[in-house]
């Protein structure tokens, strides 16, 4: 089983050391999740609220001293400091943006990772944040589906032809070459579980379910894909597990789970120098047994 780290919150020069060090310990991925904006006052519950026991982050997952960063500048920034470690979204709103932009974006942090880049992609929750940046928020899912349509385009290279409800694009090109870029997608609702195993190339949970609940989630989603179209395709799905106890860990492995994710704050601590950060991450390395992954 694959061990790897989900971060949020985290500085941006900080988070490149983090990276730097993840690389070195072995672990296997570095997801970072984002907003791109804090819309003070907001009233949005994030749909994990209702979830008892999936929330990691205390408190609002946005708040005034929150450390918002650019995934997609910060993810091109670790790939020039790291050699071996994948490097992914988790996950990314793709609706609050025009998915050619998007598209070109991803494009060149690929090509800085050398294929270590995967994109988690998401629809959002947070109404205010879709409103201060015009986006209507009733059209996120149909704007995150077509979108992935115009993304996948673009990736194949030459002139990008797309005609839908919301695009409509002809006579540009984003790149001259066939990019691949693996699309997980989020959310941990009934269709969304349906709508990854339909567009996606892997599925990344939202929140932190339990373990009885990751249990569910994962037989869930093989059913859905076992019976889609897209069953011979490869399908990647990766968990966050709350703290990072060994023994908690083994337990997903035990059950066969392909990659867990351990949440940065565990294993990098805040408030202390760099070398205290390093060797705690190292330790937690070693305690886990990532060199030891299959």
């Amino acid at each position: 089983m694959k061990i790897g780290l989900t971060a949020y919150d985290v500085h941006a020069a900080e988070f490149l050391d983090l990276a730097a060090a993840a690389d070195e310990a072995g672990f296997s991925s570095l997801w970072l999740g984002e907003h791109v904006v804090l819309p003070h006052g907001y009233s949005t519950e994030h749909p994990t609220k209702q979830q008892p026991g999936q929330q990691h982050h205390s408190g609002p997952i946005v708040s005034p001293d929150t450390e918002l960063v650019d995934p997609l500048v910060q993810l091109g920034a670790a790939a020039a400091v790291t050699s071996r470690i994948q490097l992914a979204t988790g996950i990314f709103i793709l609706p609050l943006r025009h998915p050619l932009a998007v598209a070109r974006s991803a494009c060149t942090v690929q090509e800085l990772a050398g294929g270590r880049f995967v994109f988690g992609l998401g629809f959002g929750w947070l109404e205010e944040e879709f409103s201060v940046l015009d986006v209507p928020f009733a059209e996120r899912i149909t704007r995150f589906e077509e979108g992935i349509e115009v993304l996948q385009a673009a990736w194949r290279g030459g002139e990008v032809k797309h005609e839908g409800r919301h695009f409509s694009i002809r006579g540009v090109q984003v790149t001259k070459r066939i990019t691949e870029i693996p699309l997980m997608l989020g959310g941990n609702s009934d269709k969304a579980l349906r709508r990854a195993v339909r567009l996606g190339d892997g599925w990344f949970s939202s929140g932190t379910p339990p373990f009885e609940e990751s249990i569910r989630l994962r037989g869930e989603l093989q059913r859905l894909r076992a019976e889609s179209e897209r069953a011979d395709d490869p399908f990647t799905l990766v968990f966050r597990m709350e703290g990072a106890d060994p023994a908690t860990a083994r337990r997903f492995a035990d059950e066969g789970f392909e990659e867990i994710l351990i949440w940065t704050d565990q294993v990098w601590p805040a408030d202390q120098p760099l070398e205290a950060k390093r060797e705690a991450m190292f330790a937690a390395a070693d305690d886990l047994g990532v060199g030891e992954q299959s």
